[in-house]
C-alpha cells in the first residue's frame, strides 16, 4: 500500500459522533460514539510518522502509537490490538479516560495548526472492535511456573499487574473490597466517560487468561495479610488513594456538604443496582450545587450533578482556567452541559445554620511559583462574596490511607502515607516479598500512570519468581 504522508492536508481531524447535549443529560451512556473501519483508517492515516514520535514519549506507558496507527490504516486490526497490549494492559480504558489533550495528542506534531491525530479515539476503536470480532490475548505458549501472587486492589494498577503476571506463567489472585472489579474505574469514573460494560468485558478477558478475582473481600477484615504472605510467593499492594484532602472549611460538617468520592460511589452503585435507588446524597433535583476543586474528579462531580437534575451547577477553582489540572476536554464538556465556572475564587467557609445555604469566597490572583513549579493563589483584599448552594461537594484531591498491616510487616511509608518503594527491584517495598504501585505510591494521579506502575511491578515480580523457579533443584524420584 502506497503511503501518503500528506493525508492530513486532505482529511481534517475528526472525533467520533458526539451525543447532543439534551440527549446526554437524560442518560448516562458515553457521549462519544465509535469510529467505523473506514473512518478509523482515514484518521489513523493522518499520522505523518514523524520519526521521533513525541506522542509516544509523552505517553506514560510509551505506547507504540505510530506503529499501531499504521496497522489500523492498513486494516490489520488484530495485529494492532496485539501491539497495543504490549505496552498497555488496559488500552480500551486509557483510550477513554486519559487526558489525551495533555499527553499524546498534546505532543502530536500536527497539533500546531492541523489538528492532532485522534489517538485516544483510535486506541478505543482498536480494542473495542477487536474484542467484538473475537480477538483475545494469545497465551498458548505460556508455561505455568507454579508461582502465585496475591494482588490487593482490583483497580488499574492491580489489573495491569495481573495481566503481566499471567502472561509470564505466574498465577494472579486479586482481592478487592468492592463487589465489582475496577476500583475507581467502576466506582469513581461516571459511565458517561466509561461505560461499565467495558469493565465487564475486561474482567471476562482477564478471567479467561487465568486471573482469579476474590471480591467483596477486605484484607485485614475478611482475610489476614499474614495469610497472604504465607500462602503466596509475593504480594502486590494496589490500594489506591481514597482519603479525601480535607479543606478544613468552617461549616463543612453541615448537612448538604459531602466529599466527592462518596458521592460518585453512591451514584455508581445506584446505576449498577448494588446500592439504594433513593440515596439522599443523590437527590439534587432543583437544588443549587457548588463543587470545590478543578481536577477531573471535580469535572465528574459537576457532570454527574447536571444529570441528577440540579437547578444550577457551579465549579469553584482557586486558580485560572489555564492552571486547572484536569482535562481541557472535560472542562469543555462540562461547560457544554451547562456548568458555570468561577475561576480565581478561594472558598473560605460553608455558610448555613442548620444546613448549607451558600459558600463564602474570596477573589484570588496568581503569585510566584512554589516549590512544585505552580503559582500559588493569593487572596485579594476586600473581594469577599457569597454564592448560593444547597449542596457543596468538596473535590480537593485524595491521599493514600495505608493499612496498619503494612507497617506491621516491615513496609516503610513516606511521611504523607505513601508506600515507600526503594527495594532492589522496581516497585519493591522494604519487605522484599511485597510490591506496591499506583496511587498508594505516587499519590492521586492518572489512570495511565497506575497502569504503568502495575505493568512494571508485574514484570518485576515475574522476573523475581521466575529466577526462583529456575534456581529450584529438580525433585529426585
Amino acid at each position: 500500500m502506497a503511503t501518503n504522508n500528506f493525508q492530513f492536508l486532505d482529511i481534517p481531524r475528526r472525533m467520533p459522533r458526539e451525543l447532543p447535549v439534551p440527549v446526554r443529560l437524560i442518560g448516562w451512556q458515553e457521549i462519544y460514539g465509535q469510529f467505523g473501519a473506514k473512518e478509523a483508517a482515514e484518521q489513523a492515516g493522518r499520522c505523518i510518522d514523524c520519526g521521533n514520535p513525541y506522542c509516544e514519549w509523552k505517553c506514560p506507558v510509551h505506547n507504540y502509537i505510530p506503529n499501531w496507527l499504521k496497522l489500523v490504516e492498513e486494516g490489520r486490526l488484530f495485529e494492532a490490538a496485539t501491539l497495543a497490549h504490549e505496552t498497555n494492559p488496559l488500552p480500551e480504558i486509557c483510550g477513554r479516560v486519559c487526558p489525551h489533550d495533555r499527553l499524546c495528542e498534546g505532543e502530536c506534531t500536527l497539533n500546531d495548526g492541523f489538528g492532532a491525530v485522534t489517538i485516544g479515539a483510535l486506541e478505543k476503536y482498536i480494542v473495542d472492535e477487536a474484542f467484538r470480532l473475537g480477538w483475545r490475548p494469545d497465551l498458548l505458549n505460556v508455561q505455568p511456573t507454579g508461582k502465585r501472587v496475591a494482588i490487593i486492589g482490583a483497580g488499574p494498577a492491580g489489573l495491569a499487574a495481573a495481566d503481566r503476571l499471567v502472561r509470564r506463567g505466574v498465577a494472579a489472585v486479586v482481592f478487592d473490597r468492592y463487589e465489582e472489579i475496577g476500583g475507581l474505574l467502576t466506582f469513581g469514573i461516571p459511565p458517561f466517560k466509561l461505560e461499565k460494560e467495558v469493565i465487564a468485558t475486561r474482567r471476562s478477558v482477564l478471567e479467561a487468561m487465568g486471573v482469579v478475582f476474590t471480591l467483596s473481600t477486605e484484607v485485614g477484615r475478611d482475610v489476614s495479610f499474614a495469610s497472604l504472605l504465607r500462602d503466596f510467593d509475593a504480594v502486590f499492594v494496589a490500594t489506591g488513594a481514597y482519603t479525601f484532602v480535607d479543606g478544613q472549611l468552617p461549616g463543612q460538617d453541615l448537612p448538604g456538604v459531602m466529599p466527592a468520592l462518596p458521592f460518585l460511589i453512591a451514584n455508581a452503585r445506584r446505576l449498577l443496582g448494588t446500592g439504594p435507588l433513593d440515596d439522599p446524597a443523590l437527590v439534587l433535583r432543583d437544588k443549587h450545587v457548588v463543587v470545590l476543586g478543578g481536577g477531573d474528579t471535580a469535572m465528574d462531580c459537576v457532570r454527574t450533578s447536571t444529570r441528577l437534575g440540579a437547578a444550577s451547577v457551579t465549579c469553584v477553582y482557586r486558580r485560572d482556567a489555564e492552571s486547572m489540572p484536569g482535562s481541557r476536554r472535560e472542562v469543555k464538556n462540562a461547560t457544554d452541559e451547562g456548568v458555570q465556572f468561577l475561576f480565581n475564587r478561594q472558598p473560605l467557609a460553608i455558610v448555613g445554620e442548620h444546613a448549607a445555604v451558600g459558600v463564602r469566597l474570596v477573589e484570588t490572583r496568581l503569585g510566584p511559583k512554589n516549590a512544585k513549579g505552580r503559582r500559588d493563589a493569593e487572596p485579594v483584599a476586600d473581594t469577599e462574596m457569597m454564592i448560593e448552594a444547597d449542596v457543596v461537594i468538596q473535590a480537593f484531591g485524595f491521599r493514600p490511607s495505608p493499612a496498619n498491616w503494612l507497617s506491621e510487616h516491615g513496609v516503610e511509608l513516606e511521611a504523607d502515607g505513601r508506600v515507600r518503594v526503594l527495594g532492589g527491584l522496581p516497585y519493591q517495598t522494604t519487605n522484599p516479598k511485597i510490591f506496591a504501585g499506583g496511587d498508594n505510591v505516587r499519590g492521586a494521579d492518572l489512570v495511565v500512570t497506575a497502569v504503568h506502575d502495575g505493568r512494571e511491578a508485574g514484570e518485576a515480580m515475574a522476573r523475581m519468581l521466575l529466577a526462583m523457579h529456575v534456581a529450584q533443584p529438580a525433585v529426585q524420584v
